[in-house]
């Protein structure tokens, strides 16, 4: 097994990113913050050297990608969609507890949308994915995708990636220490990066 690091990078800002919403497969685009906050990255990533970079298809992550200077290297994949939020897609946190007291998107049922064992299957994938890469790896993803992805990657629950908080427009890389995968550093902030509200 090749020990390569996995450097992930959540992508800038978008609309319902300011406004706390659900923000799962509508494809919402970077504010224009957003976009100098993926040309940010480009700059803290100064042309660092990746064998492969994979993205989700989402404009949000694939803009961030290209204007961070990877475009011509970057391939989609599906696997990196982030958290189909079925019903509650483009809900705040606080509305929908209104209607269910206490509910969060880690604990309660998804309906008609994907629960959060089902997005860790599919950050598995992505995580063989990388491991069969030759080299370094990027990927351009999301917040809840990349925090179960870590999750994963620990060994953890997939759930467990509700303990990691994580910014727009942030990096973080996924290592080992001897044959352990650990995780190296996490929600490495450009001078643009900004926190989320809670969702």
């Amino acid at each position: 097994m090749t020990q390569n690091d996995i450097v992930l990078i959540r992508h800038g800002q978008t609309e319902w990113s300011i406004s706390g919403q659900h923000t799962g497969r509508t494809d919402i685009p970077l504010t224009d913050f957003g976009r100098r906050q993926a040309d940010a990255l480009g700059e803290m990533l100064d042309g660092a050297h990746f064998d492969r970079v994979y993205s989700s298809p989402l404009v949000r992550a694939w803009e961030t990608m290209e204007r961070a200077g990877y475009g011509a290297q970057g391939v989609p994949s599906n696997d990196m969609l982030e958290w189909d939020y079925g019903v509650y897609e483009g809900r705040r946190t606080v509305d929908i507890r209104s209607e269910i007291a206490g509910w969060t998107v880690w604990d309660n049922p998804v309906l008609g949308g994907e629960s959060v064992d089902e997005v860790g299957a599919r950050a598995d994938l992505v995580i063989e994915q990388c491991l069969a890469a030759e080299g370094r790896v990027a990927v351009f993803a999301h917040g809840h995708f990349l925090r179960i992805m870590t999750a994963r990657w620990m060994g953890l629950s997939a759930v467990a990636g509700k303990g990691l908080s994580l910014g727009t427009a942030t990096m973080s890389t996924l290592g080992w220490e001897h044959e352990n995968r650990v995780l190296q550093m996490w929600n490495d902030a450009c001078h643009l990066s900004s926190m989320d509200p809670v969702v």
